[in-house]
Formats: structure tokens, sequence, C-alpha cells
């Protein structure tokens, strides 16, 4: 995934998603990472490719569904956290904290992640992506306090700009029982 540019769209129908997706592919050169339904009944799509051609992708749909667009994003450069979190299988490794912040959209909360990861040295451990969720997403994250409350206060500020910021708290020190219980 070096050198390479991700974008996401999120639109209220999927008839509206569907269509943007196929719309992205046509445009230029990317790659479809994931295309599907997302509650309640929203359709994302994530892409992957050259930053120029991410960003002609995301442009297209943006100007013929843009009355059916939710939420979009593109990263130049995404942090290499990102996917293990998303396919929850990033490794579990010297929890000191956690983090935990949650969005009203799938796009904001990939933004948070990456702009968390970005910020500090903290691992991202789950990106859940509005499945279940009513269209709400969240990210986990651990590492040592001071870096896990820099990184959430950041991805704070980042996703609050748009609005979408739902909440968030660090844990210090979180009991271990909690970690069987919520991966």
């Amino acid at each position: 995934m070096s050198n390479k540019a991700l974008g996401m769209v999120e639109y209220q129908t999927v008839s509206a998603g569907i269509t943007a997706a196929d719309l992205m592919v046509k445009t230029a050169s990317v790659e479809i990472l994931q295309a599907s339904v997302v509650c309640p009944g929203k359709y994302i799509t994530l892409i992957c490719g050259e930053l120029s051609a991410v960003r002609a992708s995301i442009d297209a749909a943006k100007v013929q569904l843009g009355d059916r667009l939710t939420d979009f994003f593109v990263l130049g450069n995404p942090h290499e956290d990102i996917f293990p979190a998303i396919y929850g299988s990033a490794p579990l490794e010297n929890v000191k904290a956690l983090g935990v912040l949650e969005t009203f959209s799938a796009p904001a909360i990939i933004v948070a992640a990456d702009t968390a990861a970005k910020t500090s040295d903290v691992a991202l451990i789950e990106l859940r992506i509005a499945r279940g969720m009513c269209g709400k997403s969240y990210m986990l994250l651990t590492g040592d306090v001071a870096a896990v409350s820099a990184a959430i206060e950041t991805a704070k500020e980042k996703v609050g700009e748009s609005g979408l910021l739902l909440d968030s708290s660090v844990i210090p020190n979180p009991d271990k029982s909690l970690w069987a219980s919520i991966l």
C-alpha cells in the first residue's frame, strides 16, 4: 500500500452507492478494496490507487451523486496500521491505555484513525465501520497514556471540524477482562 492513496464515499442509499462505485472505477485506475452495505442501509466504497486517480474518482462520484452523499475522504498517504485495524488483524501488544473514538460516519472514523496514528506512538487495534451500529463507527487504539491522550485529542479536533464526532474516551490501564470482552 506504499505510495498509494485511499478514498471512501458513503451514500444514503444502496443504489447510489453501487452507481458511485461503478463510476469511480470507470473514471480512473483505482481498485475497490471494499464496497458494501452498512447500517442503516447506507453504502460505502473504499478505493485505493495513485493520489490523482483516487481524487478524480471521488470527485466524479461527488459531482454525479452528490445529493445522496453522506461523507467522503481522500488520504494521500494512509498510515500502515489502517488496514490491519479495518480487518481486525492488528496485534495487541504493550497495552497501557485504551483510546476509543466514535463518529457518525464510516469515512470520518478512517480519517480519525489515520490522524491519531500519525499524531503519536499508538497502535490501532480495531476500526468498526458502521456495521451493527446504526451507521456509527468507532476505533480502538492503545499505547502509553500520554500518547493515547494526544492521539485521541488530535483525532477529535480533525473529525470535530466536520461535525461528525460523537464521543471519545481514554482509559488508563484497562482491566484484562475488558480486553477479552471487546475484542
